[in-house]
């Protein structure tokens, strides 16, 4: 069973890969979205910003080019193609493969949308392991509530209204969490004062995954 499933989640996973470089006009639009957003920050700033405000900048373009990245996840597949997924693998690798895919996704464009930010506002992070660790946190847990969401949009007629709706609330405690510990970065801080608030985070992801696999196949029969 156990390989069985891991064996469809790594076609599943490979095969939105190969969609996305396929239609690189999605991805590219993210990528323009970053860049534009950043660079009419460091417009309005002319390099002059305070660590806070870098701060708080990066996690909100971060959070919105996430919600647009990961809100095609089901909306993109028809109910066709969702029906032929059906007949040949599991709900628990559709949803567990959309997660992994999409932390991949968030996961590189957190790295870019840090290495655009490092470019053009300039690099204010003192301690790059807190940070970094927060980042990658911070990439699962949009990755994991936005998948989910996106799966509960797709089901309706106005997916991308209730997309909006239904993520901002989920993932501002995260986000405000993630801010926290990125705040304590941009000083002396150490690991030891930052370990429980980053467990925390670990463990708000794994719920939402388990949660997500025990769920989904409820909302996948319909």
């Amino acid at each position: 069973m156990a390989v069985m499933l891991v064996h469809e989640i790594k076609h599943l996973v490979l095969k939105d890969i190969r969609l996305e470089v396929k239609q690189k006009y999605a991805i590219n639009g993210i990528i323009l979205y970053v860049v534009s957003t950043v660079f009419v920050c460091y417009l309005s700033f002319s390099r002059i910003i305070e660590p806070e405000t870098w701060n708080s900048l990066f996690w909100i373009i971060l959070l919105f080019a996430s919600v647009s990245a990961v809100s095609k996840s089901f909306v993109q597949e028809g109910r066709g193609r969702q029906l032929y997924y059906y007949s040949i693998a599991s709900s628990q690798s559709v949803i567990l493969s959309k997660i992994i895919y999409n932390l991949l996704l968030t996961a590189i464009l957190s790295l870019f949308c840090f290495g655009v930010f490092a470019l053009l506002m300039s690099d204010v992070i003192v301690n790059h392991g807190i940070f970094f660790t927060a980042l990658i946190l911070g990439s699962f847990g949009f990755a994991s509530i936005l998948t989910m969401v996106s799966a509960i949009a797709s089901r309706t007629d106005n997916n991308f209204t209730l997309m909006a709706v239904l993520s901002f609330p989920l993932v501002f405690p995260l986000l405000i969490t993630l801010m926290s510990v990125s705040k304590n970065a941009l000083g002396t801080t150490t690991w030891a004062a930052n370990s429980n608030v980053l467990l925390v985070i670990l463990l708000i992801n794994t719920v939402v995954v388990l949660l997500s696999y025990l769920l989904f196949p409820y909302l996948w029969r319909d």
